[in-house]
């Protein structure tokens, strides 16, 4: 008796979703490439692709094979394993849309990790990555203190 290995969570051919782990290793070779400052076009010429085909891979939409993988690995100077890097354990669709797993980079936050990388003292980093942080954590906590100080002074006004 043959049975059907897909549940309701199937992701692949005709299930019109990519597969979370899909999403997250493309993310991952996007962050890479984007870090190096090397274009899709370059990466593609690389690995004898074209530049629609590394969209693809780092959108999730197209599925990389494992040996692929290893040429992207080698192309972009990393092991296999960073590809895999934080993705959690148990994956599901839903998360993988919430945590956009690595987000877009601009222009000022790939100079800003290139000028970051050039620091050579391990605790001189440590310390702007420190700072970063901090500063990171007092602007989340200030936006979420907004609503409820815009709606104590509304109280008061009215």
């Amino acid at each position: 008796m043959k049975t059907s290995m897909k549940t309701e969570n199937s992701y692949g051919y005709g299930e019109g979703q990519p597969n979370p782990v899909d999403i997250h290793v493309g993310a991952r070779v996007r962050f890479c490439r984007t870090v190096q400052r090397i274009s899709q076009t370059t990466l593609a010429n690389a690995l004898g692709l074209t530049f629609q085909q590394i969209q693809k891979y780092e959108r999730g939409t197209n599925r990389i094979s494992a040996s692929r993988l290893w040429d992207i690995s080698q192309a972009l100077g990393v092991p296999v394993t960073y590809f895999f890097d934080d993705l959690p354990d148990a994956l599901s669709r839903d998360e993988i849309h919430q945590q956009e797993a690595v987000p877009e980079l601009s222009r000022e936050s790939v100079a800003l990790l290139i000028a970051y990388s050039k620091i050579d003292k391990k605790s001189v980093r440590r310390r702007v990555f420190d700072l970063t942080r901090v500063l990171a954590d007092i602007q989340q906590d200030t936006e979420k203190e907004t609503p409820k100080a815009h709606k104590e002074t509304k109280r008061r006004a009215g």
